[in-house]
C-alpha cells in the first residue's frame, strides 16, 4: 500500500456517501415522536432547559395537589373502607367522591389529556393517548356508576393512577433536565464583565459589549472574558472545562486564549478576536445543542418501536375488554383489565431509552474536548476497524526537531549540540530553530560567536573562541571533498531525515539529524487503538523514507506515502474495501479524505470548531483522544442497547400480565400497580443513561 495512489476526484463535502449527510439542520424534536409531540403534551419546539424546568415544576405542583385530593378520595371509596374496616359513608358521599375525582381527573390529568389532543392534531398517536384513554375509561365508567349505572367504581384507582403518572413524569423530566443542563453549565462558564482598557484607563464593561480589537486586562485567577490573543504578559491558563486539557497551558504574547478559561498567576492583556456567535464557547454550545437534537439510527428505531407498541397496546386493550366481557367476568373487571393493559404498556421507557443517552454522551464528550457534529458518525465510530492518520501535525508536531546526534571526533553529544546551537542562535531557519530548541531543552548555555556569516544555501559559520565552526549541509562536504564513512549516519540519511554537520577548522566533529518530531502522545495512542484490535495506518505526502521511519517508530500496520492532497480520498477508499475507516487529519488539505471516510475526525482544531469536512472535532492536538472517542462510542451504544432491551423486554412481559394471563393463578395487577411498574421502568432507563458518566 506504499506509494502514490491514483483515484477518482472528490467533489468536496457533498460527496459524502448517501445516508451519511452533513450540514442538514436538525428538525425540532420533542421528547418523543417523529412529529415532535412531547410526552408532556407540548407542541413541537426545541425546548431549552429553562422551559423544561418550568414544566418540571408544573408536574411537581400537580402531583402535590393531586396527592392532597387523593386522601379524601381514598377515605370515601367503598373498597378502601371495606378493606380497612372503617365506614365513613354519609348521605351524598358518593357525589362528593365524584366531585373530588372530577377535580383530579381534569387538573391532575390535564397534561395527559392535552398531550392526547396534540397527538391527534399532529397525527402522531403515542403514549399520551394510552394514558388519556386509560384514565378517561376509568373516570367515565366510574362516573356512570356513581350516577346510577350498575357496576363498580374505579375512582380510587383513577386518583392513584394519576398520582403515579405525575410522579413518574416529574422524575423523568428531572432526569431529562439534568442531562440537558450541560448547555446551561457551558453558558455559566463565561464571565459577565471584563476590564476594558480604554485610553490607558481600565473600565468595567459587560462582556457582550466588547468588540473586535478591544484590549482587555485579565487579572490572576480571573476568567478570560472573550476569545483573543495575548498582547502583553505571561501566564498559565486552565482550559480543562473547555478542551479537556488537564494541565495548565502556558501563554505568552502572540498566543490565543479562549473565553471562559481560567487565568493563572500572571496578568495578561488580551486583544479581542472573536465575539458573539463566533467565539469558541458559542460554537461548542451550538454543536452540543444540534447533536442532542439530532436523531441517530438507534433513535429512529426506538421511535418506530414506540409508535408500533402504542397501536399494539390500544389493540390489546380493546381485545382484553371484549374478551373478559365475553368470558362473563363483568364490565367492571373487563374495564379494569383494559385500563391496566393500556397503562402498563405505555412506552415511556422506550421513548427515553436513546434520547437520554444521547444527551449525556454529547455533553460528556463536549466537556472532554470531543465535539460531535454528526450523531450517526459518532454511532458508527464503535464499529471502526482501521484508523488512518495524517502525519504532519497529527502524529507529528509539524516542526523540525533534533532526533539524532552522532559524534565523529572526540567530542560528546552535548558539546556538539551546544556548539551548533551557538552558531544557529541568531538564525530563523527551521533547522536553526530545531537545534536551538533542543539545546534549551537540555539546559545548555550558548557561547559567544564572532565573525558570524551565512553561507548561501550551505549553512552558517563563525568564530567560537579560537576555532572556526561551521554547521553545513552534505553538499558542502562533497564540494570540499570531505568523505565521512559512518554507517550510522548513512542509516539516518536513509530514513529521510535532514542531516547537517558540525565542522571545526574544516574537520568534521559531529552530525545532527533533524525531522518532523513525533508526538509523545502518538505512540500511546497507537498502543491504545491496537489494544482495541484496530488497524493503525498513516497517510502523508512525504517520501517513503520519512514515512517508513515514522511508521516504524510508532509500530503502524501500514502507510501511504507521497500522496498528494487530491489523492488522499482514493487512499481512504482503498482501505474501505477491507475495513470501516476513520480518517484523522487537520481538516484543511485532508478535507476530501475526511469526507470519504466512514468517520471523519479533525484533530487539533483549537478554537476553530467549524471544520466543515469533519464529523467529529477533537479540540486538543492529542491523538489519544481518537481512542477515547471510539471507547465513548462503544459505551454509548452499549447504554442505548441496554435501555432498548429493558424497555421492550419490560413491555413484552408486562402486557400479558396486565391483560390477566395469570388470572387463573390469582395474580392480577391493579391499574395503580401497573402505573408503578411503568414508572419504575422509566426511572431505571433514566438512571442507566446517567451511569454513562461513571
Amino acid at each position: 500500500m506504499h506509494g502514490t495512489i491514483e483515484g477518482p476526484k472528490i467533489q468536496g463535502a457533498d460527496a459524502k456517501r448517501e445516508g451519511h449527510k452533513r450540514n442538514v439542520p436538525a428538525k425540532p424534536r420533542s421528547d418523543h415522536g417523529e412529529h415532535g409531540v412531547g410526552r408532556d403534551g407540548t407542541a413541537p419546539e426545541t425546548r431549552p432547559s429553562r422551559h423544561r424546568g418550568h414544566r418540571t415544576e408544573d408536574f411537581k405542583r400537580r402531583f402535590v395537589i393531586s396527592i392532597v385530593l387523593t386522601v379524601p378520595i381514598l377515605a370515601l371509596s367503598p373498597f378502601i373502607q371495606d378493606l380497612v374496616g372503617i365506614d365513613v359513608r354519609f348521605s351524598g358521599s358518593i357525589y362528593a367522591l365524584f366531585l373530588l375525582s372530577t377535580l383530579i381527573y381534569f387538573y391532575g390529568g390535564y397534561p395527559f389529556l392535552k398531550g392526547f389532543f396534540d397527538e391527534l392534531k399532529y397525527n402522531n398517536i403515542g403514549m399520551m393517548t394510552l394514558i388519556a384513554v386509560a384514565i378517561s375509561a376509568a373516570y367515565f365508567y366510574s362516573s356512570a356508576v356513581a350516577l346510577g349505572l350498575k357496576g363498580e367504581i374505579f375512582f380510587w384507582e383513577l386518583a392513584t393512577l394519576i398520582d403515579i403518572m405525575l410522579l413518574g413524569h416529574w422524575i423523568e423530566m428531572r432526569s431529562v433536565l439534568g442531562a440537558g443542563r450541560a448547555l446551561e453549565e457551558l453558558v455559566k462558564i463565561m464571565p459577565s464583565e471584563a476590564h476594558l482598557i480604554r485610553h490607558g484607563d481600565m473600565v468595567e464593561v459587560r462582556v457582550e459589549s466588547l468588540q473586535h480589537g478591544d484590549l482587555v486586562l485579565v487579572k490572576p485567577g480571573e476568567k478570560v472574558p472573550i476569545d483573543g490573543v495575548v498582547i502583553e504578559g505571561k501566564t498559565n491558563v486552565n482550559e480543562s472545562m473547555l478542551t479537556g486539557e488537564s494541565n495548565p497551558v502556558a501563554k505568552k504574547p502572540g498566543d490565543g486564549v479562549i473565553g471562559g478559561s481560567i487565568n493563572g498567576d500572571g496578568s495578561i492583556s488580551v486583544e479581542v478576536q472573536k465575539t458573539g456567535s463566533m467565539t469558541y464557547l458559542a460554537q461548542v454550545i451550538e454543536l452540543v445543542r444540534a447533536a442532542q437534537q439530532s436523531k441517530s439510527k438507534s433513535q429512529d428505531l426506538a421511535d418506530r418501536a414506540a409508535r408500533i407498541l402504542t397501536f399494539i397496546s390500544l389493540g390489546v386493550g380493546a381485545f382484553t375488554l371484549a374478551a373478559w366481557i365475553l368470558a362473563g367476568q363483568g364490565s367492571a373487571f373487563a374495564v379494569e383489565r383494559a385500563v391496566t393493559v393500556m397503562v402498563i404498556s405505555c412506552p415511556h421507557a422506550l421513548g427515553l431509552a436513546v434520547p437520554l443517552v444521547v444527551a449525556v454522551s454529547t455533553s460528556l464528550a463536549a466537556g472532554s474536548g470531543l465535539l460531535i457534529r454528526d450523531r450517526q458518525a459518532f454511532e458508527t465510530a464503535r464499529n471502526i476497524q482501521a484508523v488512518v492518520f495524517d502525519k504532519t501535525g497529527t502524529l507529528t508536531e509539524g516542526r523540525f526537531g533534533v532526533t539524532d546526534i552522532v559524534p565523529i571526533a572526540e567530542v560528546g553529544e552535548q558539546e556538539i549540540l551546544r556548539l551548533a546551537a551557538s552558531l544557529e542562535a541568531n538564525s530563523e531557519h527551521p533547522i536553526a530553530r530545531g537545534i536551538s530548541v533542543k539545546s534549551k531543552e537540555h539546559g545548555l548555555d550558548v557561547l559567544p560567536v564572532q565573525d558570524f556569516k551565512a553561507i548561501s544555501g550551505k549553512g552558517v559559520e563563525g568564530l567560537v573562541g579560537e576555532r572556526r565552526l561551521l554547521v553545513t549541509s552534505p553538499g558542502y562536504l562533497r564540494e570540499k571533498g570531505i568523505d565521512i564513512d559512518n554507517p550510522l549516519i548513512d542509516k539516518i540519511a536513509e530514513q529521510g531525515k535532514t542531516v547537517v554537520f558540525l565542522l571545526s577548522d574544516e574537520k568534521p566533529v559531529g552530525a545532527i539529524a533533524l525531522a518532523d518530531i513525533i508526538r509523545k502522545e502518538s505512540l500511546e495512542a497507537i498502543e491504545m487503538l491496537k489494544s482495541m484490535n484496530i488497524k493503525c495506518m498513516m497517510l502523508t505526502g512525504d517520501n517513503r523514507f520519512v514515512a517508513s521511519w515514522v511508521a516504524g517508530e510508532l509500530g503502524l500496520d501500514d502507510f501511504f506515502s507521497e500522496v498528494l492532497p487530491h489523492e488522499k480520498a482514493a487512499s481512504i477508499k482503498k482501505v474501505q474495501s477491507q475495513y470501516v475507516v476513520a480518517m484523522v487529519g487537520d481538516g484543511i488539505n485532508d478535507a476530501p479524505a475526511l469526507v470519504q471516510a466512514d468517520v471523519g475526525i479533525a484533530i487539533g482544531a483549537g478554537t476553530d470548531v467549524a471544520v466543515e469536512s469533519a464529523d467529529i472535532v477533537l479540540v486538543r492536538n492529542d491523538p489519544r483522544d481518537v481512542a477515547y472517542l471510539i471507547g465513548l462510542s462503544k459505551k454509548t451504544y452499549a447504554k442505548m442497547f441496554q435501555n432498548l432491551i429493558w424497555a421492550t423486554g419490560y413491555n413484552a412481559f408486562a402486557i400479558p400480565l396486565a391483560a390477566g394471563a395469570l388470572f387463573a393463578y390469582g395474580i392480577l395487577l391493579s391499574p395503580a400497580a401497573g402505573a408503578m411498574l411503568m414508572s419504575a421502568s422509566t426511572v431505571i432507563v433514566a438512571v442507566n443513561a446517567r451511569l454513562l458518566r461513571m
